[in-house]
């Protein structure tokens, strides 16, 4: 057969024959093991039109699972350009997340939510568990985030709250599940899910009704997972019951690049894949598009200090490059100045973009101080990831006000917007509200409007309880009734929220581009229903709403930014790009390795976020080091990183080391210096 070529790709025009041999294997399970920078989404979406081109699905018998909003718009996109007409009509490719809450809103009755359930996001989560171990454990709040984390790892390893109690080591943990059997029945009583019920919730419907999950397995004809090695324990299985006896998927992923275990991943999930599925194909995908052949080397050279289920080598075309250069440096201060002078130096020489240079560090903190210098010489920077859209408080405002009127069990929700603006509803008379509400087992909406109210309090606290009640069943039948955005307007004019907005803001600028904020917010749920209508798909408010809610979660500002600055992120946030030039900052022990990482006896999974960084580099790639480094309020000799004794040395090139010419670091300095001084008088 001809190599499969598609000319509307922009990536390479022909597959190589590994990639050839991915796209063709259709039958039975496959895992593609892609390296870094393999093509491993020109195989996804080549190998989707050839089943749709060459093997006859249809699109609606297709469904494509990654893990951002960003990668599923990109691989849809991709597919349809190499698909023509109405063949790809109904291909699902979506995240995971999207995909488990479109199970829950088609199966809501049967896993007994109501419509219009609510999705709490970690702030959310948050703030129930702090209410919680306030009143029914009189637990400290500190306590909160760490019981937050293990809830939510429990959940991803399918483990009730029930299991988590038996299984329980010491009296932190058995606080944890007592609080995570409490949060659980509140969650259902305000007809809530958080994020990882969107996994779990689907995956418990499918093993406890056979029937349900056969209607599932026959909408799928072929699964393809994307990021492999970043699924967690219920991911997994969700993939495995989807499948079901028919067994027709494609898993691509890299063991090498697993850095999430922090949040669930579970990178032996490859060597469980190949235990479940006795005739499971593995193809490698070793050449490398993006690197010069001696980043790789370095690269394999690291990474082979891991064990592995599955070993490959990553190759390239693109010439040998450069040496990687190591600089050690007096301090951190001395680092953070080398990097700026040196992306300055280059800058000017070559005309080059500043967006080429990425500056990736460990941990955030680390960013600081190389903010300042690169302010110092003018360079412009961006840093990735700032504040999510909705993390302002005044979309989370609104966003509350969306939730209480479609989910009126959400007492979070009534809590954060019953004095917001203030409504003189004080904490005693909030108190005894929920003093009331909890008696009665309903929910604080319901409360205010009960008769039984009258006898725990009277005069204006009661006026302005019930008022409020009125006012928001009123305009929950108004959106119900009528035009949902409409209502929603409305409901912004009668609070006064912009006049709150000037009395709460720093000034009329900041209030004006606050209210914006909220306009954007409207306007996007009036485009979200808008596009469901022209897709003939059901859509209501409340849909719209929980795919903004997921959107926010799952993307937290991943929106491209094209404008000509120097990129500072971490190492995890790399995850996926890639640069011309990268500088590594801080490779020492206890930062790279982190101390965290090294104490829990980790190392593992941080020398493949140095791979991952590695990795990024397309033409040079720079790691620095500091000396001596500030840890709570003193200067502090620091250990170089293990890291670097496990690179190839003949593919070093080390300055500021103790062995090598000092003259030679002083005449480089000088140099730098020079040069910048002499570019910098021309202008």
């Amino acid at each position: 057969m001809r190599p499969f070529c598609y000319q509307s790709e922009t990536c390479v025009s022909r597959l190589n024959p590994r990639q050839q041999e991915a796209m063709e294997a259709v039958s039975g399970a496959v895992l593609v093991l892609a390296g870094a920078g393999s093509g491993k989404t020109s195989v996804i979406t080549r190998k989707i039109a050839y089943l749709i081109d060459e093997c006859g699905l249809k699109g609606h018998q297709i469904l494509a699972l990654t893990f951002t909003n960003k990668a599923a718009r990109e691989m849809k996109e991709r597919v349809g350009q190499l698909v023509q007409g109405k063949a790809a009509r109904g291909l699902t490719v979506s995240t995971f997340h999207n995909l488990g809450l479109n199970i829950i809103r088609r199966e809501c009755q049967a896993l007994g939510y109501r419509p219009g359930f609510s999705i709490f996001d970690a702030q959310d989560v948050l703030t129930l568990l702090k209410d919680l171990t306030h009143k029914e454990f009189e637990a400290a709040e500190d306590v909160c985030e760490p019981i937050q984390y293990q809830i939510s790892n429990w959940k991803n390893d399918l483990v009730s709250p029930a299991q988590a109690l038996a299984g329980a080591n010491g009296p932190e943990q058995v606080l944890a599940a007592r609080v995570y059997e409490a949060y659980e029945k509140t969650l259902k009583l305000y007809n809530g899910v958080d994020f990882d019920d969107l996994i779990l919730q689907p995956v418990r419907l499918f093993t406890e009704r056979p029937d349900i999950l056969d209607k599932w397995q026959n909408r799928v004809r072929y699964l393809l997972v994307d990021e492999y090695q970043d699924t967690n324990s219920s991911q997994y299985l969700l993939v495995k019951q989807l499948v079901g006896m028919r067994a027709n998927f494609t898993v691509v992923g890299d063991d090498d690049q697993s850095i999430y275990a922090w949040r669930g991943a579970r990178p032996e999930n490859l060597a469980i894949l190949q235990a479940d599925f006795p005739s499971l194909k593995v193809i490698k995908l070793e050449q490398n598009y993006r690197s010069t052949g001696r980043i790789l080397k370095v690269a394999n050279k690291l990474i082979a200090h891991n064990p592995h289920e599955f070993e490959k080598a990553l190759w390239s075309d693109k010439g040998y490059g450069e040496p990687v250069r190591v600089i050690s440096c007096h301090n951190e201060d001395a680092e953070a100045e080398r990097i700026a002078t040196e992306i300055l130096q280059a800058q000017l020489q070559n005309q080059g973009a500043y967006k080429d240079f990425a500056i990736l560090y460990r941990g955030n903190h680390q960013s600081r101080l190389m903010e300042m210098k690169l302010q110092t010489y003018k360079v412009p920077y961006k840093i990735n990831g700032g504040q999510s859209f909705f993390g302002r408080t005044e979309v989370k405002d609104i966003m509350a006000y969306l939730k209480i009127l479609l989910n009126p069990a959400d007492d979070n929700a009534f809590l954060r917007i019953v004095n917001t603006p203030r409504r003189e509803i004080g904490a005693a008379t909030l108190e005894k509200l929920v003093n009331y509400a909890t008696m009665r087992g309903v929910s604080l909406i319901s409360a205010s409007q009960e008769v039984g109210l009258k006898e725990y309090m009277s005069g204006n606290a009661l006026a302005k309880v019930q008022e409020f009640g009125e006012w928001i069943n009123g305009l929950a039948e108004q959106a119900e009734r009528d035009d949902p955005i409409a209502a929603v307007q409305q409901m912004i004019r009668d609070m006064e929220y912009q006049d709150w907005l000037l009395q709460t803001s720093s000034g009329p600028p900041m209030a004006e581009k606050r209210m914006a904020n909220v306009e954007l917010l409207v306007e996007s749920l009036k485009e979200s229903l808008e596009v469901a209508v022209k897709k003939n798909e059901y859509a209501d408010m409340g849909d719209a709403v929980a795919r903004l809610v997921l959107l926010d979660i799952l993307e937290r500002q991943e929106e491209e930014d094209d404008s000509d600055r120097v990129q500072l992120m971490t190492l995890h946030s790399a995850k996926g790009l890639e640069y011309p030039h990268v500088f590594m900052m801080g490779m020492e022990e206890d930062l790279l390795p982190h101390r965290n990482s090294i104490d829990e006896g980790n190392v593992e999974e941080e020398r493949r976020l140095c791979y991952v960084g590695i990795t990024r580099a397309r033409q040079t790639l720079t790691i620095t080091l500091a000396r001596k480094r500030q840890q709570f309020g003193e200067m502090l000799e620091t250990t170089p990183s293990r890291f670097l004794d496990e690179l190839p040395e003949a593919d070093l090139e080390w300055e500021g080391r103790g062995d090598d010419d000092p003259s030679k670091n002083v005449q480089q300095g000088q140099a730098t210096l020079a040069g910048l001084k002499g570019l910098l008088d021309d202008f």
